[in-house]
């Protein structure tokens, strides 16, 4: 199971780094995630602010859209690579029950 998970996770890494490369390249300069999302029409809705909240729109999701667009899948692209290495590594070896002097 441990394994499976590993390999679906370095999956997901490689396809989230290659769409952040892809975006990155092909698309146009200086573009931010919300004109990405205005763009395919993605708009969030105006109730969105008041079902967050206050905080949580103006310090999570704000500061997501202002960023150049290929960041966030790059960034999920590292957090995944990072899990599925950690989960691909043998655990520990046994510890020895022997007491030290």
């Amino acid at each position: 199971m441990r394994m499976t998970m590993a390999r679906v996770l370095a999956v997901s890494a490689a396809a989230l780094l290659v769409a952040a490369v892809a975006i990155a390249t092909l698309g146009p300069t200086e573009m931010t995630l919300g004109e990405l999302l205005a763009m395919w029409g993605a708009d969030p809705p105006s109730a969105a602010p008041g079902f967050l909240g206050g905080f949580a729109w103006n310090n999570l999701i704000v500061p997501l859209l202002v960023r150049p667009d290929w960041l966030l899948p790059a960034a999920m692209g590292l957090i995944c690579a990072g899990i599925a290495a950690t989960l691909s590594t043998p655990p520990d070896a046994p510890q020895s029950h022997h007491r030290r002097s």
